[in-house]
């Protein structure tokens, strides 16, 4: 039960934040996205340092000088696996045109949904990990640790989800538009629920798994959270929001992992 808490978590974020459109009369300010983009990227980049590379690192002490290999080829693999989604599923990023991935004729509507599932696997993926290692009696896993990803992960989908469903909306509706938003997250208990069967096996590598995490959560920042956030007049709200929730994590996780 706890293990399916904790994986269901993140979930619940992206279902809350989608469930705001039912709600919201008025599309969202620039502004506003601009900070909210800004946030999430903070808090993925701050949750990829301190709970999935550090706990990485930690987990090779053991190799002495030579403790970064799994965290740096995990790292690496994570952003090659994102390159290969980026590149194979057909996706649209929110306040663009322009379709991504191989061609197809899939309505925009699904195409933006897609982007979000695309990186939401990683987020799925870093959960899984975690709470394998835990199931694993690793040392480096908190139970505290686990549950502070999780939540932030939840922090972060809370603007992810309400802003992917806010232009589905227009085309299909408020109760389409929430459903969306919120099946965009369920991929996340769905990759994280595998990582766990699998933890068994998993264990060797599992410095590896966390660094892979990372990388993916990583590109995912540096790909389209960043740049949405930048674009156009008052980036510096974006970078505002960034630092907000770079810090808000990294306080949640040293304070309670």
């Amino acid at each position: 039960m706890t293990i399916f808490l904790g994986l269901i978590i993140p979930f619940i974020g992206t279902t809350a934040g989608a469930a705001c459109v039912l709600f919201m009369r008025n599309e969202l300010k620039p502004l506003i996205q601009k900070a909210l983009l800004g946030f999430a990227a903070g808090v993925m980049v701050a949750a990829s340092v301190w709970s999935l590379l550090i706990p990485a690192m930690d987990m090779s002490e053991h190799m002495g000088k030579f403790a970064f290999i799994p965290a740096a080829v995990g790292f690496l693999l994570g952003i090659g696996f994102l390159l290969l989604l980026d590149k194979t599923i057909p996706h649209m990023h929110i306040g663009s045109d322009e379709t991504e991935g191989v061609k197809c004729s899939l309505k925009k509507s699904t195409m933006l949904v897609l982007a979000v599932t695309i990186h939401n696997i990683p987020e799925g993926i870093s959960s899984g990990a975690v709470f394998a290692g835990l199931l694993t009696n690793n040392a480096n896993v908190t139970l505290a640790g686990a549950f502070t990803l999780a939540i932030g992960i939840a922090i972060q989908n809370l603007p992810e989800g309400f802003i992917v469903s806010l232009p589905i909306r227009s085309e299909r509706g408020r109760g389409k538009a929430f459903f969306y938003g919120m099946m965009s997250g369920i991929v996340e208990p769905i990759a994280g629920g595998i990582t766990v069967l699998l933890a068994a096996y998993i264990t060797p590598v599992l410095p590896y798994l966390l660094a892979f995490a990372a990388g993916a959560m990583i590109y995912v920042v540096v790909e389209e959270l960043v740049p949405e956030s930048a674009e156009g007049e008052h980036s510096n709200i974006g970078t505002i929001g960034f630092a907000i929730g770079f810090v808000l994590m990294m306080i949640l996780d040293v304070a309670l992992g």
